[in-house]
C-alpha cells in the first residue's frame, strides 16, 4: 500500500503527532483506494483513527485546501457533519491529505432518510447569483464558479460548456454526440424549469459522498457553489439506485418540484461529460441516452 511507504508515513505520522500534541503512530491499515480516485486508507493507532489521501496531481495542494475549506464552510453554514481536517501535508512526491476517519454503518431506511434531509439542510442556504466566491475542482476537473445570475446560462457557460472542452480534448467524443450537447445548450432556457433561488450545492452529491455513521450523516468530497438544488438531486442516484427513502427524506425539509424527475437526465450531463473526460468513453452511452431526453 503506497501510504504505508517511508516517505509517506513517517511525514503522516508526524502530522497527526503534532495535531494531537503527542506521539502518534500507526499500529493498523485498510486501504480504501478502490473507493476513491486517490490511493488513501483509514490508518488506526493510540487510540485515534485518520483518514489519508495521497496525490501526486501538480495541483494538488491547491485541491485539498480547498476541500478542506469546502468542508468547513459546509459546516459553519449548514450545521451538517463533516470530518474534522487533520492536516495538508506535502512530502517529496505530492501532497497528503488527512482527515478523522469515520466509522460507517449498514445503512437501513431510516439511515437513508437522513441523507435526504441531510441534502435539504445543505439546500437551505440561499443566494442572490449562481456560483461561489472562488473556483473549486469537481473530481481532478477545475471547475468555473464565476457567478452569473441566471441558472440557464451559468449551467450551460460554466458547466456543460467547459466539460464539453474536456471532453473533446480527451479524444473520447464523437463529431455527432458534440453536436448534440451543442443543440442541448442551446435549448437550456426552454429545459431547466422554473427559476429558482440559487442554492448551496454539495455539487457532487453521489451517495457515496454521504457517509452514515451512529453519529448521524457525515458530508465529504464538496465541489459547493450556488445553484439549482435540482443538480444535487439527479446525482444522489446518477451511478447507483438509491431508495425512495432518500426523496421521502429530503421532502420533510422541503418539496421537489413535480417535473424534477423528466429534468433529472439534464442535470447528469454535466456529471457524463466530465466522467467521458477523465474515464474514457465508456460513458459515451449513458451521455448519449440522456442527451436524446432533451433533442
Amino acid at each position: 500500500m503506497q501510504l504505508l511507504s517511508k516517505p509517506l508515513l513517517g511525514p503522516l505520522e508526524e502530522a497527526v503527532s503534532k495535531s494531537l500534541g503527542r506521539k502518534w503512530r500507526m499500529r493498523d491499515a485498510k486501504n480504501m483506494s478502490d473507493f476513491a480516485c486517490h490511493p488513501c486508507a483509514i490508518l488506526s493507532g493510540d487510540s485515534l483513527a485518520v483518514f489519508a489521501k495521497f496525490s501526486q496531481a501538480p495541483e494538488a495542494a491547491k485541491q485539498f485546501a480547498i476541500e478542506q475549506e469546502s468542508l468547513l464552510y459546509l459546516s459553519k453554514n449548514t450545521g451538517v457533519l463533516v470530518p474534522n481536517p487533520i492536516a495538508i501535508v506535502p512530502v517529496a512526491t505530492g501532497t497528503l491529505f488527512i482527515l478523522e476517519a469515520l466509522s460507517p454503518v449498514e445503512r437501513t431506511p431510516p439511515h437513508w432518510r437522513q441523507i435526504g434531509r441531510t441534502l435539504a439542510c445543505i439546500h437551505q442556504v440561499k443566494s442572490d447569483l449562481c456560483g461561489f466566491h472562488k473556483d473549486n475542482f469537481f473530481g481532478p476537473l477545475e471547475q468555473d464558479n464565476t457567478p452569473l445570475e441566471d441558472w440557464a446560462t451559468f449551467y450551460g457557460e460554466r458547466r456543460l460548456k467547459p466539460r464539453l472542452r474536456m471532453a473533446i480534448d480527451s479524444g473520447n467524443m464523437p463529431v455527432s454526440v458534440i453536436s448534440q450537447v451543442e443543440k442541448v445548450i442551446e435549448r437550456l432556457p426552454e429545459l431547466c424549469g422554473p427559476a429558482t433561488k440559487p442554492t448551496l450545492l454539495h455539487g457532487d452529491a453521489q451517495q457515496n459522498n454521504f457517509i452514515s455513521t451512529s453519529k448521524g450523516t457525515f458530508v465529504i468530497d464538496p465541489a459547493i457553489y450556488y445553484g439549482n438544488p435540482e443538480l444535487d438531486l439527479a446525482f444522489i442516484d446518477y451511478f447507483q439506485p438509491v431508495p425512495e427513502d432518500v426523496f421521502d427524506g429530503y421532502r420533510e425539509e422541503m418539496p421537489i418540484d413535480p417535473g424534477f424527475f423528466e429534468r433529472r437526465d439534464l442535470w447528469r450531463i454535466s456529471g457524463y461529460l466530465a466522467a467521458v473526460a477523465v474515464e474514457g468513453s465508456a460513458y459515451l452511452s449513458r451521455l448519449t441516452d440522456a442527451l436524446k431526453k432533451y433533442l
